[in-house]
């Protein structure tokens, strides 16, 4: 049983003014009314629900008040009010919202189950499977049974609830701010737990589902609990303005007058902000101004006119660029549509206006409870949106996907708890493409490694790389909104490289790195990562392809055989010993140029290696030097890889299968899971140099082959 009891709350939003909770009670124990008509108890409920929903059938909640009200008769809150003062009280709250009726039936029944005699069974029987759903979801599961387990897994059971109906959810919200406003009576080390989970989790909950209303309040009510003596400055500080003219009641009459002129129909409100908002742009801008209490509101009849008005404000006003922000063309992620900007008056004061039409107002306040009843079919020959084209179906936002994706791994109640308030403590979202034209729905921070879980779950193990909007990357970049990502995963053991689209089978020789641990934003990530490393605590094998130092192999050719391999000839001195460049290792038909070097030799170069420019800069004069008839070269290839396990094998198997043989390799040691792999290699014939770095390329896990650049010191 909810156990809150009444108390002045610490802050009351304007307009409609509080219900008598204890008029109601007295009326509520005097039974249902007649026949013919609601019971007064419950006529403000009707009053708010008709005034969004002209035509709703008010028998149901005829109804369900009838079953409520006779359930909980007898039971009293700890106030002393009649328990049914807090179903209709919830009811109420989403009634004023514009939830549809089996919303409200579900609410006024939604503590029944929970706390008296009535059954799941007979509320369906009754009120058909959808309230049932609805009732079940936010019922909590008993201390009995769980122990003190039971606060996680009742919001583990209510999340899942979520997952297939959001109205789960908006009772949920409802419940809790009205218990909040009631939470005076509790102890107050009562009272800061419940304040604690309302702000880890309900409150971030209120802002993804976009239920705006709800969480304003909600926020004050803890801001007043966890932080009393921050919460007194504040009230000070707006009981203080509230006797000062109102600047921004001024600033409203000049736009109401431009967009008269500009023949723009709209209503202009100054909107007061609430407790914690007023905390904030205190702690932003220290003094506040009598225009920092609030903003404009101006709400408009279509998309058009709000650009409209912007332009009229950016010409009539001195405009804030810096303030301005666009979420019609990019809405946020928990379906908030609005324009922002901020104007300054002639006296210098700084107005902050918001430019919305009257529908992106009603999502922006109610948020998923503005929608109605998303699950309904809709007519035949009806597209499935709301008003104005709004999004209607929230039912899995990316936020909740990835939330019942992760809770299924993540049995342990203590868990699931942390990662829970980790994971709704994660601010904004952003959306990333594939490759494929899919989207990645992602919390703002999150790195190619949540990308890499979120695409392909345990199989991400294998992650090798990723490349972001065409160019490689390492898996610790941080992604932003819009970007394209292309996730490179080795699959099996010769380490497959993952096309788009594949889902690679983990291979249980390679798997996460430790720090893979410190780019993971999200708890699915986490989770895997940690699953991974707690079943192979021996970690990943280094990779035969990345050895932690670097080795070298030289093969048993002597000097005689790599000088025999310069094939190449100075015009003007046909017997002068001539040595290929390290640092370019040119082979035929490469254009090159020599330099004298001590002992009479000439060293070849490359046309475009860079020591030529810089030798010439110093003033050496370079001598023609042309290829001889002999094929046979000698090149320096440079392989860029992702470590896997026999890479260098590999690699080797394919440079010996395309005729090479190697002179010398190094293989340096492994950052962020690249390796660099430098060969030189002889090749019978030079012609044969680009089938051999395509056969290189085409080893799994290797990203690119190329001739070598190695630098040169400079020229003394």
């Amino acid at each position: 049983m909810s156990a809150e009891a009444t108390n002045p709350a610490p802050s009351r939003r304007r307009g409609r003014p509080r219900i008598d909770l204890r008029r109601l009670g007295r009326a509520a124990l005097l039974g249902p009314g007649t026949r013919d008509r609601l019971p007064d108890a419950i006529s403000h409920v009707a009053e708010a629900h008709r005034a969004h929903h002209p035509d709703a059938d008010l028998a149901v909640l005829h109804r369900a008040y009838v079953l409520a009200e006779s359930s909980h008769r007898g039971q009293f809150r700890k106030s002393g009010e009649p328990y049914i003062t807090h179903p209709l009280a919830v009811t109420l709250i989403l009634a004023e919202l514009g939830a549809e009726t089996t919303t409200l039936t579900a609410s006024l029944l939604h503590d029944t189950v929970e706390d008296t005699d009535v059954t799941l069974d007979q509320v369906r029987e009754e009120f058909g499977e959808e309230v049932c759903y609805l009732v079940d979801g936010v019922t909590k599961l008993e201390k009995v049974d769980y122990g003190a387990a039971a606060e996680p897994e009742t919001f583990r059971k209510m999340l899942v609830a979520t997952g297939n109906d959001v109205r789960v959810m908006s009772i949920k919200l409802a419940d809790r701010l009205h218990n909040m406003r009631t939470l005076g009576v509790m102890r107050p080390e009562k009272q800061v737990r419940i304040a604690k989970v309302t702000r880890d989790v309900l409150i971030p909950l209120a802002e993804r589902l976009g239920v705006q209303a709800l969480k304003t309040e909600l926020e004050d009510l803890v801001f007043a609990i966890l932080h009393p003596a921050e919460y007194e400055n504040t009230r000070a500080l707006i009981a203080d303005n509230a006797t000062a003219p109102d600047a921004l009641a001024a600033i409203a009459d000049d736009v109401r007058t431009v967009l008269r002129e500009a023949r723009i129909p709209a209503e202009v409100l100054v909107r007061p902000r609430h407790f914690v908002s007023v905390h904030r742009v205190r702690l932003k801008r220290g003094e506040l101004r009598g225009t920092d209490f609030g903003r404009l509101l101006v709400l408009v009849g279509d998309d058009a006119d709000c650009y409209g008005v912007l332009g009229e404000l950016h010409t009539c006003f001195t405009p804030v660029i810096s303030e301005f922000k666009d979420f019609i063309a990019a809405p946020k992620f928990n379906l908030y549509q609005s324009l922002h900007t901020a104007v300054a008056a002639p006296d210098g004061a700084v107005a902050e206006v918001l430019i919305r039409t009257h529908q992106m107002h009603k999502v922006a306040e109610a948020g998923v409870v503005a929608l109605g009843n998303p699950y309904a079919a809709p007519a035949e020959g009806v597209e499935p949106t709301g008003e104005d084209g709004e999004r209607s179906d929230p039912t899995r936002p990316g936020w909740l996907s990835r939330l019942l994706a992760w809770q299924q791994s993540t049995p342990d109640p203590d868990t699931f708890w942390t990662s829970l308030r980790a994971d709704l403590a994660q601010d904004g979202e952003i959306t990333v493409f594939r490759p494929d034209g899919g989207t990645l729905a992602l919390p703002a921070g999150a790195t190619c490694v949540d990308a890499a879980y979120a695409q392909y779950g345990e199989a991400a193990h294998t992650c090798v790389g990723a490349r972001v909007n065409g160019r490689l990357a390492a898996l610790g970049t941080v992604l932003n909104d819009g970007d394209t990502v292309q996730l490179l995963l080795a699959r099996g053991e010769a380490g497959v490289e993952a096309r788009a689209g594949d889902i690679a089978q983990p291979d249980p020789a390679s798997g996460p790195s430790p720090d893979w641990l410190r780019h993971a934003r999200t708890p699915a990530a986490r989770i895997a990562i940690t699953g991974w490393l707690t079943a192979h605590p021996e970690g990943v094998k280094v990779p035969a392809a990345a050895p932690r130092p670097p080795s070298t192999a030289v093969s048993a050719d002597p000097p005689a055989a790599r000088d025999a391999a310069a094939n190449a000839v100075v015009a003007d001195l046909p017997d002068a010993s001539v040595r290929l460049a390290r640092c370019c290792t040119p082979v035929p038909p490469d254009a090159v140029t020599g330099f004298p070097v001590r002992g009479g030799n000439v060293t070849v170069h490359r046309a475009g290696c860079p020591a030529v420019r810089r030798m010439e800069a110093a003033g050496r004069v370079p001598v023609d030097v042309r290829w001889g008839e002999a094929a046979e070269c000698r090149v320096t290839l440079v392989a860029e890889s992702f470590g896997r396990p026999r890479l260098l094998a590999d690699l080797t198997e394919a440079i010996a299968t395309a005729g090479a043989a190697i002179v010398s390799a190094t293989v340096e040691p492994p950052s962020e899971q690249r390796v660099r792999h430098t060969y030189t290699l002889q090749l019978a014939d030079a012609a044969e140099l680009p089938a051999l770095m395509r056969a290189m390329r085409d080893v799994p896990g290797v990203y690119d082959v190329s001739r070598a650049q190695h630098p040169t010191p400079a020229p003394h």
